[in-house]
């Protein structure tokens, strides 16, 4: 957010806030600023949309230095939620269904989302009913980590559910 600071504010009535937190009036733009030199301080615009502007004396160095702090402490603390893939094929055997699902559940439990997909090759799009029985025992088997968000479609060639991982409130129920 830029503000307007010291020589930048032009408006001729101000409402001024001191330092410490105080109101100190309307006043001029001029007077305001001569008050922040007094105090080796910046005049800084904190509300230009109000009548009068609302101005703050305040070290606006100083102020930026923790706002930047603030802003660097919070995005450290997001997570950003990807979203992973799994494939399959209908054929799959029961030892690869269960490496595939046991990442994904690894996956959910990071908290990303998942999808999961089967590929249909040649004959097998006659039997995609195959496919969508395996996709629903694929979420039943990841149900108490996961919620299914979407039932199994078939896109072209392939069929895809998408998993989210259980919110803390959810998995205590």
């Amino acid at each position: 957010m830029n503000h307007q600071i010291n020589e930048e504010i032009r408006d001729r009535e101000v409402r001024l806030i001191g330092a410490d937190g105080n109101q100190l009036g309307i006043m001029s733009g001029a007077a305001a600023r001569q008050r922040a030199y007094d105090e080796n301080m910046d005049l800084v615009k904190i509300a230009p949309a109000a009548t009068p502007p609302v101005c703050k004396i305040m070290d606006y160095g100083k102020y930026r230095f923790e706002q930047a702090k603030r802003d660097k402490e919070a995005k450290k603390n997001q997570h950003i939620v990807e979203v992973k893939e799994i494939r399959m094929s209908p054929v799959i055997d029961v030892n690869d269904f269960n490496v595939k699902l046991k990442n994904a559940q690894k996956f959910l439990k990071e908290g990303d989302r998942v999808k999961v997909t089967v590929r249909f090759r040649g004959r097998q799009m006659a039997h995609t009913s195959i496919g969508e029985d395996l996709l629903n025992r694929f979420a039943e088997s990841c149900s108490e980590i996961a919620v299914l968000d979407k039932n199994p479609s078939l896109d072209g060639r392939f069929m895809t559910i998408f998993l989210s991982p259980r919110s803390q409130k959810d998995s205590r129920q």
